[in-house]
């Protein structure tokens, strides 16, 4: 195995990265309950900052966009602030780091609203399961509130506010994220979008809102800047698709014209992988099916392991690889992809929520000096 393909650098819009083993969004809950990110969140990034490219955990656009307990937010100056420590600290070690920005959409609960609201989606159906409170209590998902046509421009202004709010907190660019069952990925798919307005039916419909996201956002902080992440053929929050390729065809035909930064795409294979440690190998694979469609940039996540991450960026099919538990577990991860040392096994037990054990805690190799964040 040539390791050499994952340490060569590469442009991703106004990013350049000095290796291609890239860190994705991984869910930590360790935001205080406004949403603010705590101070051990620097430390947390920091450690990893010799990644590629660091791609935050996913960050409430609004007050209606939170749906799990201590999601941070980039909503509030208080938000802004807290992200503004993470950035400074990733940048003192010579990292870059874009934020996810997501509206949970269904996958919300109304405990989450001041008012007690229900939450919105593109249409009046609920997802299975259950849902976490900020108490993190569960709670059976609600029918949630289809969006009045009117009300899907302040959908987009707030993504864009939140676009600017991370620009203004430090952050080289941000994330959409279009994927995971959230509500950019309901409005795309036909099974939870069943709309009779300009936002549902044709796929031409349905992308729009995303579409009308991406333009926005590019229009305020460059194309260069902004990167969209995409699930096609994923299961999460009960979505479903009744045509997924050519549907999804459109969609990432259409980000290829926009210059954008990077497109990030997840593996089907990886769709439960937030709740086991293992992936599905008997799935669609999506590198291989869409990247001829995308001419800029592409990151491939979901269940690789370091051989699997140099095939497929020796073969074209992306040009880097998100690496998710992987980087949880080993804050100097492209050090041990280079020179070969074992990996520490990933704790499940500690992934959500907690202070600094299984966040701040696991390991590195006896070259790396710790990093110092008071």
């Amino acid at each position: 195995m040539s390791i050499d393909t994952l340490f060569s650098p590469a442009k991703f819009g106004a990013l350049s990265l000095p290796n291609r083993i890239v860190m994705p969004a991984l869910t930590r809950m360790r935001a205080v309950p406004d949403g603010v990110p705590q101070q051990i969140s620097a430390k947390y990034y920091a450690q990893r900052a010799s990644a590629g490219l660091i791609i935050t955990e996913a960050t409430a656009i609004s007050v209606q966009g939170h749906g799990y307990p201590q999601m941070p937010g980039i909503h509030t100056p208080e938000q802004i602030a807290g992200w503004r420590r993470v950035t400074d600290a990733v940048h003192a070690r010579d990292g870059r780091i874009v934020l996810q920005i997501v509206h949970h959409g269904r996958w919300s609960h109304s405990s989450y609203n001041p008012d007690g609201s229900l939450p919105v989606a593109p249409s009046a159906i609920a997802p299975p399961g259950s849902a976490y409170t900020p108490s993190f209590t569960q709670a059976p998902y609600e029918v949630p509130r289809a969006l009045e046509t009117n009300e899907l421009p302040l959908i987009v202004a707030s993504f864009r506010q939140a676009a600017r709010n991370a620009r203004d907190a430090g952050f080289d660019g941000v994330e959409i994220h279009g994927a995971n069952g959230f509500l950019l990925d309901q409005f795309l798919q036909d099974g939870s979008n069943h709309r009779t307005d300009a936002y549902g039916g044709t796929i031409e419909n349905r992308a729009r809102l995303l579409l009308e996201v991406v333009d926005g956002i590019a229009t305020d902080i460059g194309a260069e800047r902004t990167a969209v992440r995409l699930s096609p053929h994923g299961n999460l929050g009960g979505l479903s698709d009744s045509d997924t390729v050519p549907h999804f065809s459109y969609v990432i035909g259409e980000l290829g014209t926009r210059n954008l930064a990077y497109l990030h795409m997840i593996e089907p294979r990886a769709s439960s992988i937030g709740l086991a440690d293992d992936a599905s190998i008997d799935s669609a694979n999506n590198a291989m099916l869409f990247r001829r469609l995308f001419a800029g940039p592409l990151i491939t996540a979901g269940g690789y392991t370091t051989q699997m991450g140099v095939d497929v960026v020796t073969a074209g099919l992306a040009d880097a690889v998100a690496f998710g538990r992987m980087f949880i577990a080993n804050p100097d991860l492209p050090e041990r992809i280079r020179t070969g040392a074992g990996l520490n096994a990933f704790d499940r037990s500690t992934a959500y929520g907690g202070g600094a054990h299984g966040y701040t805690d696991y390991p590195t190799l006896p070259l790396d000096r710790e990093v110092a964040i008071a």
